[in-house]
C-alpha cells in the first residue's frame, strides 16, 4: 500500500469530465511524476488531494486515512504540503520571517493573533527555519525582502516554508515553470538533495520532460481526465500511447 492512494476518483463540471477513473498508487520515499497535454486533469486532481475540490466519486488516502471531508489546513497538519506553480511567499518581509509563518503555524496549530510574539521567544521554531534555510543554500539572504529575490530563489524560500511544516508528501505543481535552465537545474539539484536528506515523497506536475526523467522514479501519463499509462521513466520514454496522446507522435 502506498503512502498516497487514488481509487476510482472521478469528477464532472456540467457535461465535461475532467477526472474520469483515475487511479494512483504513490509509493513512499518516491518522486512520482504526473504528465499530460493541457486539459488532461492534472490540476484538477491535484485540487482533489488538498480539498479544493471535491471528487464526485472515489477515494483519496494518505498513509491510510481519507482525506475526502478534511479542511485543507487539516491536510497541511497530518503531513501534505503544496508548493504551487507560482511562489506563494510573503514578499514584504525578510526571507526568514517567510519560514518562520509556517514553521509556527506547524508547531503551535493554528495562528494566533500576533503569531511573531510568539515566534520571538520560541527557539526551537527559530532552530527550525535558519536549518531549512541552510538547507536550500539561503542563510546568506535570510535578512533580505523577499520580494527582492530571482524566481530561482523565490522557489528555493517556497520550499523552505513548505520543509519548515515537517512535510511527508510534498506536492508541487510545475516547480520549474518559467525558470531558466540554470536555475531549472538548481531546482532539480535542490528536489533531490530534499530526497537524499530527508526522504520525503513528491508528486511532481510538470511539462519540462528534463525535470521529469531527472527526477521521477514513477511517472503517470494523463490524457482527458484518464491515467492512460503509468510505468518507470525508461517505460514511459518509448511508449507509443504517451507519444501519441502528449507529444503527437514525437519521441522522448
Amino acid at each position: 500500500m502506498g503512502i498516497l492512494e487514488v481509487k476510482g476518483v472521478n469528477k464532472n463540471f456540467g457535461g465535461l469530465k475532467a477526472l474520469d477513473d483515475v487511479n494512483l498508487d504513490v509509493q513512499e520515499g518516491t518522486v512520482h511524476a504526473i504528465i499530460g497535454p493541457n486539459g488532461a486533469g492534472k490540476s484538477t486532481l491535484l485540487n482533489a488531494l488538498i480539498a479544493k475540490l471535491e471528487p464526485d466519486t472515489g477515494t483519496i488516502s494518505f498513509n491510510g486515512k481519507s482525506l475526502l471531508g478534511l479542511q485543507a489546513h487539516e491536510i497541511n497538519q497530518i503531513g501534505v504540503c503544496r508548493v504551487f506553480q507560482t511562489p506563494e511567499i510573503f514578499p514584504d518581509l525578510s526571507v526568514l520571517d517567510n519560514v518562520m509563518i509556517p514553521a509556527f503555524a506547524k508547531h503551535q496549530g493554528s495562528f494566533r493573533l500576533n503569531p511573531f510574539a510568539a515566534v520571538d521567544a520560541d527557539a526551537e521554531v527559530t532552530e527550525r527555519a535558519h536549518e531549512v534555510l541552510e538547507d536550500v543554500g539561503l542563510t546568506p539572504r535570510k535578512d533580505f525582502e523577499a520580494g527582492s529575490l530571482s524566481r530561482g530563489d523565490k522557489r528555493r524560500l517556497e520550499l523552505a516554508m513548505a520543509l519548515a511544516q515537517d512535510p511527508k508528501l510534498l506536492l508541487l505543481d510545475e516547480p520549474t515553470a518559467g525558470m531558466s535552465r540554470a536555475d531549472t537545474n538548481n531546482t532539480i539539484s535542490l528536489l533531490k538533495h530534499i530526497g537524499e536528506t530527508r526522504g520525503i515523497t513528491k508528486v511532481v506536475i510538470e511539462h519540462d520532460m528534463h525535470v521529469v526523467f531527472s527526477l521521477a522514479d514513477t511517472i503517470s501519463v494523463m490524457a482527458q481526465g484518464h491515467v492512460i499509462v503509468e510505468g518507470k521513466p525508461e517505460e514511459i520514454k518509448g511508449n507509443p500511447k504517451v507519444q501519441d496522446a502528449y507529444l503527437g507522435g514525437a519521441h522522448l
